[in-house]
């Protein structure tokens, strides 16, 4: 019988690479004055009814003594109900959803018809960038916080408390020597009167050394609730600026979206010039915030909605069965049928820039019936380069310079980049201006 629990993260992802977009779901502690750098939230969410696996995946940058993630829940948690993941769990699902280039090669204008085909297509996935400064603390014993239940996971010193007051836990942690961030007791507060209690996953740092790792592994939670969310605001209160956030849903039934906020399909589809492929990674960022501007930074964007197994190009290999079902997707297993239940499984990625001004609640989502696919693609098209004397070549030749244009606006008008970078950057001549439209541009 499932134990009927929620819990809601102060956890920030743990996605461990040097190109992580950083978001937080709550708020880091560490001994001292130690600086911690969150580069990325990257959080998997496994649904089927009322049943959530959740992993969370978080990169650091900095060497405290030792730190803590707090995360609230609404009872005291259970040690078989916490587990230990492997971040390349993470790593293969943020591949496999990314945002990805599609490369069209022209073919031959001049060919015998018999002998005319599609270009070839191959393809790159990208990632993003950016960071926060997270502050610490450590904690103690306060006449309003009692230490529910204690026990080790892994490298996981884990203790569960509960608060009658925000300020009671803030004492218990400013008296144990940690530091918190400012701001903190109001959201604290909040969660306090739900009667939340608080998971703090301590680092042993001595297990840790033991067990061969020099990098925090995700943590995963299975639990039950009616409420399918995610809290959020927590992890603004250290935030010195906008965050990033990725969230992974593996569900049975269809595509997951925020109801609390709006959810908009990253533009798709789109051709763009042939220089973009080296620097797609750069692209890609411009190209989000340029859409979180226009949409003023309060909606939850889409980026990848396809069922596991099956991909029109592939960004990355699909995950296998063993890795679904570590992630939680227990309806996946090793049986004949496996490969069927791995097809019914639908992968969601989702992708928020958020701060509290634009993002005052917590993320709630749910699960939708719709099963229409979508991906995140951007395509860039390499004219053929061999003879074109014949009648269509010549043909194919006239129309290159309109076709270049449009890539040229195309990107202008994802990126907010200037006409005149874009056009430098390809190189443009006077043929590929037409009649009326200026050299240069300032836009």
């Amino acid at each position: 019988m499932r134990r009927q629990t929620w819990s809601g993260l102060l956890w920030a992802g743990l996605l461990l690479s040097p190109q992580a977009a950083h978001s937080f779901c709550g708020f880091y502690v560490a001994s001292g004055d130690a600086k911690l750098f969150n580069h990325a939230s990257k959080v998997v969410l496994v649904r089927d009814g009322d049943h959530t696996v959740m992993t969370m995946a978080n990169d650091f940058q900095g060497e405290p003594k030792k730190f803590a993630i707090v995360v609230p829940v609404p009872t005291v948690l259970e040690k078989d109900q916490v587990h230990i993941g492997d971040k390349a769990w993470v790593d293969h699902l943020d591949a496999y959803s990314a945002p990805r280039l599609v490369e069209y090669f022209d073919p031959d204008p001049c060919p015998a018809p018999a002998l005319a085909f599609g270009g070839v297509r191959t393809l790159q996935s990208i990632s993003v960038s950016s960071e926060h400064r997270v502050q610490s603390f450590r904690g103690g014993r306060g006449e309003e916080v009692k230490i529910e239940a204690r026990f080790t996971v892994g490298e996981y010193d884990i203790l569960i408390l509960s608060a009658k007051q925000s300020g009671g836990l803030e004492d218990w942690l400013i008296r144990n020597g940690y530091r918190i961030p400012a701001g903190a007791s109001q959201v604290l507060g909040s969660y306090i009167k739900q009667n939340m209690k608080f998971f703090v996953a301590k680092v042993n740092l001595t297990e840790q050394m033991k067990l061969g790792f020099d990098y925090l592994r995700p943590i995963q939670v299975a639990y039950d609730s009616p409420r399918f969310m995610l809290p959020i605001r927590l992890g603004m209160v250290n935030a010195d600026g906008p965050q990033e956030l990725f969230v992974y849903t593996l569900t049975q039934n269809g595509r997951v979206e925020a109801t609390n906020y709006r959810s908009v399909k990253l533009p798709s589809d789109v051709d763009v010039p042939e220089y973009v492929k080296p620097e797609f990674g750069d692209f890609y960022r411009a190209m989000f915030a340029e859409q979180v501007k226009r949409e003023d930074m309060r909606v939850v964007f889409t980026e990848y909605a396809w069922e596991v197994g099956f991909c029109d190009p592939c960004a990355a290999p699909p995950l296998a069965a063993d890795e679904l079902r570590s992630l939680g997707v227990f309806w996946v297993d090793g049986t004949p049928g496996g490969y069927a239940a791995m097809s019914k499984t639908f992968i969601t990625r989702l992708h928020a820039r958020y701060d509290g001004a634009h993002f005052p609640e917590d993320l709630v989502f749910q699960e939708t019936a719709d099963r229409t696919r979508f991906q995140g693609r951007y395509v860039m098209h390499h004219p053929w380069k061999g003879k074109t004397d014949c009648p269509q070549g010549k043909d194919y030749v006239r129309s290159l310079p309109e076709r270049r244009r449009k890539e040229a606006w195309n990107l202008v008008a994802l990126t907010g980049w200037s006409l005149d970078r874009v056009r430098e950057r390809m190189a443009v001549n006077a043929d590929w201006v037409a009649p009326g439209e200026p050299a240069t541009s300032s836009h």
